[in-house]
């Protein structure tokens, strides 16, 4: 199985507001691949989302993914709080539909469909750790690509 690094971020201008994602992918073999992407209306959560979406989507065969992001949002939605929500039909323990359901959704099917291993890993943002400063730049492309999308 392949072995690749990835980091991911989420950047927006407003909250709701302009929005990007950004994606460092690393292979074994030192080959990188940058990706950026980004929407007019979005929130940070969702620009989060789409930046492990983006990723995983990304990877054409099965990989052993170690991933760094640095949205407790995503990691805990992910790691904690996905099988109590399916299980309750998407919705939280307080009986209220999940936020961002489409997405969260989406998720969940490349995590669990595509046959990757991911090992998650949360890292400080705006820490210094080079990888997550790249994501965080990428997803800064985004949100400029989205803006110059509108113009």
């Amino acid at each position: 199985m392949t072995k690749v690094v990835v980091y991911t971020d989420g950047a927006c201008k407003g909250n709701p507001g302009p929005g990007g994602w950004g994606v460092l992918l690393r292979s074994a073999d030192g080959t990188e691949k940058e990706l950026f992407g980004g929407e007019l209306g979005t929130t940070n959560n969702r620009m989060e989302m789409m930046a492990v979406i983006e990723a995983l989507s990304a990877l054409k065969r099965p990989c052993q993914i170690t991933l760094h992001i640095d949205s407790q949002y995503v990691l805990k939605g992910i790691t904690e709080w996905l099988q109590g929500w399916k299980a309750k039909g998407w919705k939280t323990a307080s009986k209220q539909p999940v936020k961002n359901v489409d997405l969260w959704q989406r998720l969940d099917a490349l995590v669990s469909g595509a046959g990757h291993t991911i090992d998650w890993r949360w890292v400080k943002g705006h820490a210094g750790d080079p990888g997550n400063e790249r994501a965080d730049g990428l997803a800064n492309r985004g949100v400029e690509l989205a803006l110059r999308q509108r113009a």
